[in-house]
């Protein structure tokens, strides 16, 4: 065992028994005069389980002064349990090894303002010591507050994530006790990936959860009242507390457009967004519909933006399926043979019948596309120019679009 520290031929650890208790309440006074937190903590807590904790740590540091060791992870064990209280209380990990550096600097100045050329070998080992104490004291105390969290989290997540389910079940037996907001905006999210996403893993994995925290991060500032969220790294179902109905209605498409800029911001990523604005009991038939909106705007490709039924209202039409769907579908059956063709019709239509842009686009002369459009119609009997068949040809597109069958990279 090592010879234990001493200052002017006495044993430092000695000292520091004496004065534990005196010690740790000079200490506390002082986290909560520089501390803000710690401020706004109650006297009886400052008084009860904040001197408490502090006094075993001097006593850790006074074995560590007598043994000329390492804490245990035994002795480490009250810390790790006060660390673990302070994340429940929301007590930030920055200002609570803030805390631990202050009184560690503390003890210092106190048991060695005195010291002598002397007693330099001892106090060098007991800066050593030091030293040892607060790297073991910042793992144990991050360890425990960080595993405090992350069930804390994970009990809020699967506690809205029962509210959501219980929500789209309409089962009111669950929503029993839990405060729900008077309406919510729907909305149906769709997030493209980010660039760091595409990295080997685990950097792939991790860049598509730090861009999913973003995403949640940005969605809690826009209600007073928790935002119920079900997302993965792709996308999901978003329900944001709602005010008053008047105001809702007026401004649910500003209210979506704001939501999805600041996701897409935070994200760094492409958002499309699809709304619908309902009270609790129509939650699931404003989450269907959103969730519909949105397959629509994605399968036709529209840009990143937020978007209502009104929006996209003959697309949806065109892509419900039914009897007709596959009739429509094989409009264009004439032109499988010749992906070309079938890839200038859509062009065409894309651009607003504008050959030159067509061209441009397909990277090709203007009359290549009037010949390309000739062959369609030879083959299907249907001219773009004729508004009747004009619109057959979208419909046709959108059927496609609808049964999977529309392949083609315009």
């Amino acid at each position: 065992m090592a010879r234990p520290l001493t200052l002017a031929g006495r044993p430092v650890h000695e000292t520091l028994d004496r004065q534990t208790t005196k010690l740790a309440r000079r200490l506390v006074r002082s986290f909560a005069e520089e501390i803000p937190i710690y401020r706004r903590l109650p006297r009886e807590e400052l008084d009860g389980d904040i001197t408490r904790i502090t006094e075993d740590n001097l006593r850790l540091i006074s074995r560590m002064f007598r043994d000329g060791r390492p804490p245990t992870r035994a002795e480490l064990a009250p810390l790790r349990s006060s660390s673990a209280r302070r994340a429940r209380e929301g007590v930030p990990l920055d200002d609570l090894l803030k805390a631990y550096a202050r009184g560690a600097r503390m003890v210092w100045e106190h048991l060695f303002a005195a010291a002598t050329p002397a007693d330099f070998e001892d106090v060098l080992a007991a800066n050593r010591l030091i030293l040892v104490y607060t790297q073991a004291v910042t793992g144990a105390v991050c360890t425990a507050y960080l595993e405090e969290r992350e069930s804390m989290l994970s009990h809020e997540q699967h506690t809205m994530h029962a509210t959501v389910s219980a929500l789209l079940a309409g089962d009111s037996a669950a929503l029993a006790g839990v405060r729900l907001a008077r309406r919510y905006l729907v909305l149906a999210v769709a997030a493209g990936r980010h660039a760091d996403e595409d990295s080997d893993e685990p950097g792939g994995s991790i860049a598509g959860r730090r861009k999913l925290h973003r995403i949640t991060t940005a969605l809690r500032r826009h209600a007073a009242e928790p935002v119920l969220s079900v997302l993965d790294t792709t996308g999901g179902l978003v329900l944001v507390p709602c005010g008053p109905l008047d105001g809702c209605l007026a401004h649910v498409g500003e209210m979506a457009a704001a939501t999805r800029a600041d996701m897409s911001k935070a994200a760094g990523v492409p958002v499309w967004v699809a709304a619908e604005l309902a009270p609790p009991a129509g939650v699931p038939a404003a989450a269907k519909l959103a969730e519909e909106v949105l397959e629509v705007v994605r399968l036709f490709q529209r840009p990143p933006g937020a978007y209502r039924l009104a929006d996209v209202l003959l697309e949806y039409q065109l892509t419900r399926s039914s009897e007709a769907t596959a009739a429509l579908a094989g409009l264009l059956d004439p032109l499988l043979d010749n992906p070309d063709l079938l890839r200038t019709l859509k062009v065409y239509l894309d651009t607003g019948l504008d050959r030159r842009r067509s061209a441009s686009l397909l990277h090709v002369h203007p009359n290549t596309v009037d010949y390309r459009l000739r062959r369609a119609v030879s083959l299907t009997g249907l001219d773009p120019v004729d508004p009747a068949h004009l619109q057959r040809i979208g419909a046709a597109l959108a059927a496609r679009r609808r049964l999977g069958l529309d392949w083609l990279d315009t």
